[in-house]
């Protein structure tokens, strides 16, 4: 009997503290101790990360979590298995704070507020907030948005850069971006704000994108692309900054493996075409980033 209460008292002590333990693990000592590294990504970011139409998560920036896989496995010297679990914008941060995800990469941008409560990654991606609506509608400027009903997801740069531009807008609060094309073209908003590539995507993949129009010219803001890590997580925060350096050295430098991740999603054949102007942005902006930083040897590209 007494041997049973021992053994249950035990039981009950680990169970209790097994939380407390995971909790103060950093994300290297997690992932070596399971196995498993855990991503929070989107399931309507085309094409950063989406579901395709076999439900399968893909995108620019799951590309870039299966290179990060990939250098953790190099690192840890084991296998490492990359899951996946779609979140909406409002739930990025709490997961990290939470330490249900391990980190985020989807088109997640860098704000001050943010950096607060978690670590950014390098840039790996631009992009700006612009505006859909429908073809021929008036609205563009910012003093154009005063009284019109304005889509955007909560807890996005997107609603920063609306309420920076024109605080007499009225925004409506969408569930994700699904609900603002459609009330879009319900004509329940006026327009929708979102990441410009974002809107790319989407027009790409609906039937009637010439019912449709990006405004400004000029994006209300311009915000690089970065993923989402726990604080003091430094080691885990080098390998994935690694990872995306040379990536981004890889692909200015020609190389072939990276420079077909990147025309997957933005070449000629890719889901969003971009120009020559901004592929050339996209380079130089990638150029900058390698120039800061030592180069990596080609033999480890």
């Amino acid at each position: 009997m007494y041997k049973k209460l021992v053994i249950t008292t035990l039981s009950l002590f680990f169970a209790a503290s097994t939380p407390s333990l995971a909790q103060a693990e950093n994300v290297m000592q997690k992932v070596a101790r399971t196995g498993v590294l855990t991503a929070g990504t989107s399931k309507d970011a085309i094409p950063f990360a989406y579901a395709d139409s076999k439900g399968q998560l893909v995108g620019y920036s799951i590309d870039m979590l299966n290179l990060i896989k990939e250098q953790l496995e190099k690192e840890l010297g084991k296998k490492i298995q990359l899951k996946l679990v779609a979140l909406t914008p409002a739930q990025r941060i709490p997961k990290i704070l939470n330490r249900q995800v391990d980190i985020v990469c989807d088109a997640s941008s860098f704000t001050w507020e943010r950096d607060k409560k978690v670590d950014f990654s390098l840039s790996y991606g631009a992009t700006g907030t612009q505006l859909l609506v429908k073809k021929g509608s008036n609205i563009g400027s910012p003093e154009s948005l005063i009284g019109k009903r304005v889509g955007v997801l909560k807890q996005t740069t997107n609603e920063l850069a609306i309420k920076r531009s024109q605080p007499q807008a009225q925004l409506v609060f969408l569930k994700d971006r699904a609900e603002g094309y459609t009330a879009l073209q319900q004509g329940k908003i006026d327009a929708l704000a979102s990441d410009s590539i974002l809107i790319e995507g989407w027009l790409e993949t609906t039937k009637n994108q010439d019912a449709f129009q990006i405004v400004p010219d000029r994006p209300y803001s311009s915000e690089g692309i970065a993923c989402i890590v726990p604080e003091n997580n430094s080691k885990f925060l080098d390998a994935v900054n690694y990872t995306l350096y040379k990536f981004m050295q890889g692909f200015v430098d020609g190389e072939k493996r990276y420079v077909t991740i990147f025309d997957r999603w933005f070449g000629a054949n890719g889901v969003v075409f971009l120009n020559k102007d901004l592929r050339d942005l996209t380079v130089e902006t990638m150029q900058l980033v390698i120039e800061s930083r030592e180069e990596i040897p080609k033999s480890e590209l």
